[in-house]
């Protein structure tokens, strides 16, 4: 597959997000994945220093309305105890640098990035777009 197919891939829809074939994809991708809703889990804030082992004891309701306040978390399912990411008005993650687009907090990133694409909308499937080849 030539890269100039690649570029197109839209997060929206799946079926235009190709086979994931290894991380030297990465290196010439401008973070689309940064783009979709990141789901995290309480051990997730804890990583990422948002909250710590001790308030993670507390309601899970009551912890989602402080981060809600504070800009951190943008939704709370309490059935599932899964809390998102708050996403800048680009739709791109909280903690992706606008500039440069990468990640603000790899080394402590929520479990839901570290095994993309291996699970997520489509498993084994990325939605590649190329970085421009120039600066604006």
């Amino acid at each position: 597959m030539s890269k100039h197919l690649l570029v197109g891939a839209d997060p929206e829809r799946t079926e235009t997000w190709i086979k994931f074939t290894g991380n030297d994809l990465c290196h010439t991708c401008r973070a689309t994945c940064c783009s979709l809703p990141v789901e995290v889990r309480l051990k997730d804030l804890i990583r990422l220093g948002v909250i710590d082992e001790f308030e993670a004891g507390e309601p899970a309701k009551q912890i989602a309305k402080r981060l809600s306040k504070e800009g951190i978390v943008g939704r709370f399912n309490q059935k599932s105890g899964i809390f998102t990411l708050e996403q800048h008005s680009s739709g791109d993650c909280l903690y992706l640098d606008q500039k440069t687009r990468l990640c603000t907090v790899y080394a402590n990133r929520p479990d839901t990035c570290r095994n993309h694409p291996k699970i997520g909308p489509k498993p084994g499937y990325c939605a590649y777009q190329q970085k421009a080849l120039h600066n604006r």
